[in-house]
């Protein structure tokens, strides 16, 4: 076999391996993000049960203020449940946005920053508004359903003019929850447990993806 014949016979060779090498790299991309995606689903539903809760909050809030509209302190009730519900579905529709915005042929550094992107709006925006909100939103909430009640007993037009030191024992009751909200966070964090914390907030959803990444990743590199 002539020099030359050999150089071609290589270089052909060298092709095939490559062409082999990238179908290779392609099947396991393909299958990783697969299951990247199948293990993201949960999550999504996830979310959609939390929008549901969210037009529940909405339609209960609207539903009370509207039937008591001419006290004001029932207004201030059912609405700051309505808004809560309005910033639950906003969340969620955030959330589920970021999700469906990854794109599983991107390179797999862009995904990574999209699940980033992810991490810290749970994180950052989500662990701690929800858990502020989710510390006294249950205060209107029972009042609303004390009211309700009553009303449904006959037994008078207003609980808290019936018990009006509902009042001073619910503006206690903040307090302490939220006290003990913020002051469990805090004794966590000085007890080295963040990154605990910051796993609970992501998901495991989230999580899973994120190592999966780091797999292609370390895959890819030569």
């Amino acid at each position: 076999m002539e020099l030359d014949d050999m150089k071609q016979a290589w270089q052909a060779l060298d092709r095939r391996l490559a062409d082999q090498q990238a179908l290779n790299w392609q099947i396991y991309r393909d299958g990783k993000f697969d299951r990247m995606r199948r293990g993201l689903r949960p999550l999504v539903w996830g979310m959609a049960a939390q929008m549901v809760l969210g037009i529940a909050f909405l339609l209960l809030g609207v539903a009370f203020w509207t039937s008591h509209r001419d006290t004001l302190h029932w207004v201030i009730c059912g609405v700051s449940v309505q808004a809560f519900g309005i910033l639950v579905m906003a969340f969620t529709g955030r959330l589920i946005s970021l999700l469906h915005g990854i794109d599983y042929s991107a390179p797999v550094l862009e995904i990574q920053q999209r699940l980033a992107s992810v991490r810290r709006w749970r994180v950052k925006v989500e662990a701690p508004v929800f858990s502020t909100l989710g510390a006294v939103i249950w205060i209107p909430l029972l009042l609303m359903w004390f009211q309700w009640g009553v009303e449904s007993d006959g037994m008078g037009p207003d609980v808290l003019v019936m018990a009006p030191q509902l009042v001073g024992i619910m503006a206690m009751a903040a307090g302490i929850s939220l006290a003990l909200t913020w002051g469990t966070y805090g004794v966590l964090r000085f007890a080295g447990k963040r990154r605990w914390l910051e796993k609970n907030f992501v998901g495991r959803s989230v999580m899973q993806a994120e190592a999966m990444l780091d797999e292609v990743k370390r895959f890819q590199q030569p």
